[in-house]
């Protein structure tokens, strides 16, 4: 069953129920990609700038842009921006505290599945 906010949200924007479905398959391929996910732990420790990010995860600099650009669109990060600089911050009100319930999850119900793929 559909919880009734994100429901009612989706009507007041002219949108059906089954528009959810394509709402949270945007949502959650926002989390298939490797380099998003390296993004997202890495701002958990504050924010940073694309140079930034891309010398600490030694990625490329367009991908990163690109990715941040779906991270941002998604909710799952916000922008500052100091000089000629645009510093990226994680969502603290709602994509933090995921991260933290997914770690936990998959702390106790995916990582031992790593043991039987190896």
């Amino acid at each position: 069953m559909i919880n009734k906010t994100i429901l009612k949200t989706c009507h007041s924007e002219g949108f059906g129920e089954g528009d959810i479905y394509g709402a949270y398959k945007i949502f959650f391929g926002t989390l298939v990609s490797e380099s998003r996910l390296k993004i997202l732990n890495l701002l958990r420790k504050g924010k940073k700038n694309v140079t930034e990010i891309v010398n600490e995860l030694d990625l490329n600099q367009t991908a990163v842009s690109h990715d941040l650009s779906r991270l941002k669109k998604c909710g799952f990060v916000s922008t500052e921006i100091k000089g000629k600089y645009r510093y990226y911050s994680l969502n603290e009100e709602t994509i933090k505290p995921l991260l933290e319930l997914i770690d936990k999850h998959m702390a106790g119900h995916c990582i031992h599945i790593l043991r039987k793929e190896k």
